[in-house]
């Protein structure tokens, strides 16, 4: 068992670090958060490694908090033969370093096996928990076992562009959509943005071999080693496959042809492994039968633009699916259900919210003569079968109005769509 004077080798470094001043960029999140800080509740912050939770919850402490907290990061190699049972001593530490402590983040915590009781003892105790992880299933299943109706979640995607521009320290008001210098500025950092994604170290640094890293962190670390998976090879062709694949049909059963895979089992964990880490997200076809939902075919789409880059080419067709992978993003960000039509026509996605259509959206790089027949008669026909009022057509840089067949389709940039 790992001792009181041991962890203070590791606590005390990291407490002060924790506790620096440092310029951030603040996240849309945290107001929500705020709203939860006087449950008693767990709060689960998950997301992707590397995507500014440990940031994030800084930002929590230093809005909230101030002074009552105790801070430990798992992701750390003093920490690799911490056990379950090491909580007590952690939480002696914690009193004998700040004997007014009542608030506890925990970073990465799925690094550690069975942390689960240890957390609920804790919160027993009326301590007001904070933990961040990045594997989305991990944390839902034990803590569902342990602390069934005692926690809440939020998941934290990379940048949206609203934050990007923070970064850039760039203010943008509703006027400034009206002024040239202001919109011409916009459109210049969007064009960074669409290509370079939102990973908050890769739009500091801009270094490709982040990303590269990043990846083989996730790919590695967060599935291959925890999941044990014997047969990397195949693996990584079914990561490389999917994400060339962004915005597309696919089929388990394909996959499995395709990759000679042993059976369609293996194919749905090994995608299930990359949800869980919030690499990739499958997307159903909207239907009212949800037994229909779940054997038609999926669509693919990845947590960043940024990794597109690392297997795609910049071809025509793969702008166009980066700009809508880009826009399915922007809408798991912002609380949505999403699904895809297809019928006679196809539309990208079906949003909704508490179990109720409310909007189908076309993504189109570019709206010309020959796609917009069928751009709009995909996205018709989706409003008038889910019985939406409210459809959009959102391009790279158009904006106008359009007729498809007695309904008004508004089309917009992409850009001005994610400022809204």
């Amino acid at each position: 068992m790992l001792t009181v004077e041991y962890l203070k080798k590791v606590i005390v470094p990291q407490n002060i670090k924790f506790n620096q001043p440092e310029e951030m960029v603040t996240r849309e999140v945290l107001p929500e958060i705020g709203k939860l800080t006087d449950t008693p509740h767990v709060i689960i912050i998950s997301g992707l490694r590397r995507s500014g939770k440990s940031t994030l919850i800084k930002q929590i402490n230093e809005k909230f908090y101030s002074e009552r907290f105790a801070y430990l990061n798992f992701d750390d190699e003093k920490l690799l033969n911490f056990k379950p049972e090491d909580f007590t001593a952690v939480y002696e530490t914690f009193l004998e370093l700040n004997e007014k402590v009542e608030i506890m983040f925990f970073d990465e915590i799925q690094n550690v096996t069975g942390w689960e009781a240890a957390i609920r003892r804790l919160h027993n105790e009326k301590i007001k928990i904070f933990i961040t992880g990045s594997n989305a299933s991990l944390l839902s299943r034990e803590l569902g076992t342990r602390l069934t109706g005692r926690h809440l979640d939020i998941v934290l995607y990379p940048f949206s562009f609203k934050e990007y521009l923070v970064y850039r320290n760039i203010s943008v008001k509703t006027l400034d959509l009206f002024t040239p210098q202001k919109t011409a500025l916009i459109k210049k950092e969007f064009a960074v943005y669409f290509r370079n994604g939102g990973i908050p170290e890769y739009v500091r640094y801009g270094r490709d071999e982040i990303i590269k890293q990043l990846y083989e962190d996730i790919l590695i670390k967060d599935i291959i080693v925890r999941y044990s998976i014997g047969d990397e090879k195949s693996f990584r062709e079914l990561a490389r496959l999917l994400i060339s694949n962004t915005g597309k049909l696919f089929s388990y059963n394909r996959l499995k042809e395709a990759l000679t895979l042993g059976s369609l089992n293996t194919v749905k964990s090994y995608i299930s492994y990359m949800e869980n880490s919030y690499l990739l997200f499958q997307v159903e076809k909207f239907d009212s039968s949800l037994r229909k939902q779940i054997i038609n075919n999926k669509k693919i789409y990845c947590i960043d633009n940024a990794f597109l880059n690392l297997v795609t080419f910049e071809t025509t067709e793969n702008i166009g699916r980066k700009l809508e992978n880009m826009v399915f993003v922007e809408l798991k960000r912002r609380g949505y259900s999403v699904h895809y039509f297809r019928e006679k026509w196809e539309c990208d996605f079906i949003v909704s919210r508490n179990m109720r259509a409310e909007q189908a959206i076309q993504v189109c790089y570019e709206l010309n003569v020959n796609n917009r027949e069928r751009e709009l008669n995909g996205l018709r026909e989706a409003m008038l079968a889910c019985n939406i009022n409210d459809g959009i057509i959102l391009t790279y840089g158009q904006e106008e109005y359009a007729d498809a067949r007695g309904i008004e389709i508004k089309i917009l940039p992409v850009w001005k769509w994610l400022l809204q």
